[in-house]
C-alpha cells in the first residue's frame, strides 16, 4: 500500500515536471519567433524575422541578417522624414515595417526564400510587397534564373515564353476566382485563359518579357529529391490586377519550357509538384 503523502508527492513531482516542461516549451517557442531585428518607438515598430532553417546553410542567415538591418535603418529613416514633413499622417499611431524571409523549397545546392514587406505608413490601408531570393549554397551568394536556360536576353524567346505562360498561370488563377476581367463586371471570368490574357491589362501589364520583370521567382519542389518540379511566380497585391484581389502565386511545370533549358537547367528540373504543395 503506497503512503498517502507519498501519492501526494508523487502527484506534485508529476504536475511539476508537466508544468516546467510546458514553460520550457513556451520559452522555446518563444525564442523561435523572436525576430532578428527589433526596433520600437512612439514613432515606428519595425521587425524583421528570418527562418532559423537557413543557419544550416553557411553565409544564407548571415547575408539575410545584414540586408534586414540596412532594411530596418532605412524604414526608420523614412518614418523619421515622414514625421517631419507630414505630421498630420501619424495621428497618434506609429508606422510599421515587418519584412519575414520564410523558405519556399531547397532543391540540391539552391535555396528558395520568399521576403515579404508588410508596412502601414498610415494610409487607408497596409501594403505588401514581395520579392524572392535565390541562393546558390555552393558559391554561397544569391544567383538568378539566368544559368538555368540556355538564353535569357529581354524579349528573347525564352523570356517570352515564360512571360506568356506566368501571364496565363495568372489568368487560370483569376478564372479560378471567378475575377471579372479587368475589373469590369460585364466581362465575367467564364473563358478560356488566353481569352482573358487579351481583355485584361494588368496581367500583361505586370509582367514583361525580360528578366527582372517577369516577376518574383522561386523554385518548386518536387517529387524527385534533389529536382524542381517547376517556377512559382509570387505576385503582390497591386502587380497583377487591383489592391483588392490580394497576391497571386502561380506555378509554371518545368515540361511547358523544357526546350528553353540548359544543361544546367535540364539537369536541375524534374518530376511533378507534390501534392502538398499545391495550396503555397
Amino acid at each position: 500500500m503506497i503512503h498517502p503523502m507519498r501519492r501526494t508527492c508523487g502527484s506534485l513531482i508529476l504536475r511539476s515536471a508537466v508544468v516546467i516542461a510546458a514553460t520550457l516549451a513556451v520559452c522555446a517557442q518563444s525564442l523561435a519567433q523572436t525576430p532578428a531585428v527589433s526596433i520600437k518607438s512612439k514613432l515606428v515598430e519595425i521587425t524583421v524575422e528570418i527562418d532559423d532553417a537557413f543557419k544550416a546553410h553557411p553565409g544564407l542567415y548571415d547575408n539575410c541578417l545584414a540586408e534586414g538591418r540596412g532594411w530596418a535603418e532605412k524604414m526608420r529613416g523614412n518614418a523619421g522624414k515622414g514625421q517631419r514633413d507630414l505630421p498630420a499622417a501619424f495621428r497618434g499611431v506609429a508606422w510599421t515595417y515587418d519584412r519575414n524571409y520564410a523558405s519556399r523549397s531547397v532543391v540540391g545546392r539552391y535555396v528558395s526564400i520568399v521576403r515579404t514587406d508588410d508596412t502601414f505608413e498610415g494610409g487607408a490601408h497596409p501594403n505588401s510587397v514581395i520579392d524572392t531570393i535565390l541562393w546558390d549554397g555552393d558559391a554561397r551568394k544569391r544567383i538568378s534564373i539566368r544559368p538555368f536556360f540556355k538564353e535569357t536576353a529581354d524579349n528573347g524567346p525564352t523570356m517570352k515564353a515564360l512571360a506568356q505562360l506566368a501571364r496565363l498561370a495568372v489568368a487560370s488563377e483569376k478564372i479560378s476566382r471567378d475575377i471579372p476581367v479587368g475589373g469590369d463586371d460585364t466581362l465575367k471570368a467564364n473563358m478560356t485563359p488566353e481569352q482573358y490574357l487579351e481583355a485584361d491589362t494588368f496581367i500583361n501589364d505586370g509582367v514583361k518579357p525580360a528578366l527582372l520583370e517577369l516577376g518574383p521567382v522561386t523554385l518548386a519542389p518536387s517529387t524527385e529529391r534533389g529536382r524542381s518540379a517547376g517556377l512559382t511566380f509570387h505576385y503582390s497585391p497591386y502587380a497583377v490586377g487591383p489592391y483588392v484581389e490580394g497576391p497571386y502565386t502561380v506555378f509554371v511545370p518545368w515540361t511547358k519550357f523544357r526546350q528553353f533549358l540548359s544543361d544546367e537547367g535540364a539537369a536541375l528540373f524534374g518530376g511533378e509538384r507534390p501534392k502538398d504543395d499545391e495550396q503555397k
